[in-house]
């Protein structure tokens, strides 16, 4: 039989370079769905980026008639449209502690992570690196409970963590390996899995070529 292709009705306009798209693809990869994938650049967006999404920002997911740009929203619809596997847990509880997780990686990390790839070089992002190293060991046993980001199945936590994990190198960031040895061995396993590699950019491949 030929292989039929069909455009996609759904694209994702992607900065190649960002965890907060990088979080989405990894999303749309573990999902096996179809999607236009455009790469733009942050600095030289597209004017149709201007008409779709009032912030002219990135990421942004159009499917169909629905315009979407806040990645954690992105990535809840996306769980939602297209249920398998499940990204979320089932039960209220535990779907809030998730989204509380991802709340944490947000403040706790999320910031750094940008002050540090922003301007690499400055004196407020050496603090911002000794900052993000440390707290990722002193959060590195938790890594070693459960197979996952504290769950027995891949979610939309790790979604957001494996992002930042992958760009240790371009942050300046190495760990010790006796120290960090469940969080090494938590990113092997991330970093193995087919969505995930399926999910990188060019320029992310590069972080690790």
């Amino acid at each position: 039989m030929g292989v039929v292709t069909r455009r996609s009705s759904m694209t994702f306009f992607s900065d190649p370079a960002s965890h907060y798209s990088h979080r989405v693809r990894i999303v749309l990869a573990e999902k096996g769905v179809t999607v236009d994938v455009i790469d733009v650049d942050p600095d030289h967006p597209p004017e149709e980026l201007a008409d779709l999404n009032p912030y002219n920002a990135l990421p942004t997911l159009v499917d169909r008639d629905l315009v979407l740009y806040e990645p954690n929203i992105m990535m809840e619809y996306l769980d939602e449209r297209f249920p398998h596997p499940p990204l979320l847990p089932v039960y209220p509880v535990a779907r809030a502690n998730s989204r509380l997780m991802m709340h944490r990686i947000q403040k706790d990390w999320c910031g750094l992570v940008d002050q540090i790839l922003a301007k690499p070089n400055v004196k407020a992002s050496e603090a911002a690196r000794k900052e993000l190293r440390e707290s990722l060991l002193a959060t590195a046993p938790l890594f070693g409970q459960m197979p996952f980001f504290l769950s027995e199945e891949f979610s939309i936590v790790d979604c957001c963590m494996a992002p930042i994990l992958w760009r240790l190198p371009a942050l300046g960031i190495e760990l010790p390996e006796k120290q960090a040895k469940p969080l090494l061995q938590y990113m092997e396993r991330m970093f193995q899995r087919e969505g995930f590699k399926a999910s990188l950019s060019e320029m992310e491949q590069d972080i690790r070529g």
